[in-house]
């Protein structure tokens, strides 16, 4: 097997399993709230990849260097961005949540211009206008000339989300700690914030079997395996862009998931805004990297 065949079988299968983690959102949010799986989740992550850095040789790295980075990275990722995130999931339909979610892609298109001094293109400035149409068309559920959302507070979570999750990406390209170290050191910082919010909040609660199951499944999957799997497809493909556009394949197979096992109908709304961001990412995708700007 080539390096590349094996590195897209690494992409598809972190996809694959990206695939499912809205329907597991859904399902654990029924019943707990959304800083309970965000603890659970963190939880699971945290011992998987810590079992991965110490089978590495890294520990001694990971606790040597590197926390003052993870002090700010670790409020973002998990703490900030997963917040947000499940409080979106936990208003608005999983398949909206979802498909707004993915806009971040742009968000961090346009952010690049003032963090890394990058220009912003012609085709970025389209490919905006095309994929927050789909938001507008989601957001108002199809009703796209009334300005009135049909969950204003979701929809602003979902898309506050999207500002988090680019801003990481971000910053993180100034990061250079090894991969799997940083997910742990942020994940160490991010932990006891989070169980102090669980102490604070609604407490440590039995909510049920498959309730843990979910937390545990969006640890190992959404924070943990998939992760993993991708970083390596990335570290492994002759070209990014190869490996990055599995990402399309993704929605529809969440979108599919979520009717069929939360049962939820899927909107048409939600088919034309996703149809509409997707096709904003793929103009993006098209462009070489912009330029920096020069001093």
């Amino acid at each position: 097997m080539t390096q590349d065949r094996q590195a897209m079988l690494y992409g598809v299968a972190a996809v694959a399993l990206w695939s499912t983690v809205a329907t597991a959102f859904k399902l654990a949010l029924a019943s707990m709230t959304p800083v309970e799986l965000i603890w659970i989740a963190a939880l699971v992550s945290w011992l998987l990849i810590g079992a991965l850095v110490v089978k590495r040789g890294q520990l001694g790295l990971a606790l040597r260097k590197g926390w003052r980075t993870a002090l700010w990275a670790g409020l973002m990722n998990p703490v900030a961005y997963y917040l947000v995130l499940f409080a979106a999931y936990d208003r608005l339909p999983g398949q909206e949540a979802m498909a707004l979610n993915y806009t971040w892609a742009l968000a961090m298109g346009f952010l690049a211009v003032p963090i890394l001094g990058q220009r912003l293109t012609r085709m970025d400035i389209l490919a905006g206008l095309i994929a927050y149409a789909g938001v507008w068309v989601i957001a108002t559920r199809g009703a796209v000339f009334e300005v009135a959302f049909a969950d204003p507070l979701g929809v602003g979570f979902a898309l506050i989300s999207t500002l988090l999750w680019a801003l990481y990406w971000l910053f993180n390209a100034k990061d250079h700690r090894e991969p799997l170290v940083a997910q742990w050191q942020n994940f160490s910082v991010g932990l006891p914030i989070l169980t102090l919010l669980v102490l604070i909040g609604p407490g440590f609660t039995w909510h049920g079997w498959s309730s843990l199951g979910a937390g545990i499944y969006v640890g190992l999957f959404e924070m943990g395996i998939a992760f993993v799997l991708w970083q390596m497809a990335v570290q492994q493909i002759s070209r990014t862009a190869k490996v990055s556009n599995l990402i399309f394949l993704s929605p529809p197979v969440s979108l599919l998931l979520l009717h069929v096992v939360v049962g939820e109908p899927i909107l048409a709304s939600t088919l034309i805004g996703l149809l509409l961001i997707l096709g904003g990412l793929g103009l993006q995708q098209l462009q070489k990297a912009p330029a920096p700007v020069q001093a």
